[in-house]
């Protein structure tokens, strides 16, 4: 099963790195398959440094930011405790992991990671299509260079009227930062 969330990374400097990412992962957590692009930071982040940390979250906002990479500041975390890395403190839980293979030969990357430590933060809200409809709406942000604009478009019509029906003011305020994202593209091509 694909679970989405966020992963945060090392930077060569040491500071924290935050990225959206869907590992793949057993109901049992004890590993995660992670499919980075090559030439994304959180990839060379784990080469260099093969340890991070998965969180699963329902803060659509964070994770759409994150998503097109525009989180401000990084969010609130402590030091992990089994890697070197950052716990999201607001996160609902969080895998420690550590990279034991890496597979080069696709498109993406693939990142076998075993879970070394794991915790929780918070109850997670549970489900609410509002939120899911985010992080919908965040995946197609990310496809922009990809797909016809109109066709995001059209999607994005779908997903806001679920969020206007079912969402509270953080998921409307996701779906609002995503529809300007889809708008600058629009006017950039």
């Amino acid at each position: 099963m694909i679970l989405e969330g966020l992963v945060t990374t090392l930077d060569p400097d040491g500071s924290p790195h935050l990225a959206p990412m869907g590992p793949a992962v057993e109901d049992d957590f004890r590993r995660l398959i992670l499919r980075p692009f090559p030439t994304s930071k959180t990839y060379r982040n784990l080469l260099r440094h093969p340890e991070g940390v998965f969180h699963v979250t329902d803060d659509v906002n964070l994770l759409a930011r994150a998503a097109v990479g525009r989180v401000e500041t990084f969010p609130p975390a402590r030091p992990a405790v089994k890697v070197r890395g950052h716990v999201l403190t607001d996160s609902c839980r969080y895998y420690e992991f550590v990279v034991i293979e890496v597979d080069r030969t696709g498109e993406r990357m693939k990142l076998v990671a075993d879970v070394v430590g794991e915790g929780r933060n918070r109850d997670f809200f549970g489900f609410n299509r509002a939120k899911h409809a985010v992080v919908e709406a965040a995946i197609l942000a990310t496809r922009l260079h990809l797909l016809p604009v109109a066709e995001v478009r059209a999607e994005f019509r779908k997903l806001r009227s679920i969020v206007e029906k079912t969402g509270g003011r953080s998921e409307l305020a996701a779906m609002d930062f995503l529809g300007e994202i889809v708008d600058d593209a629009e006017g950039g091509r």
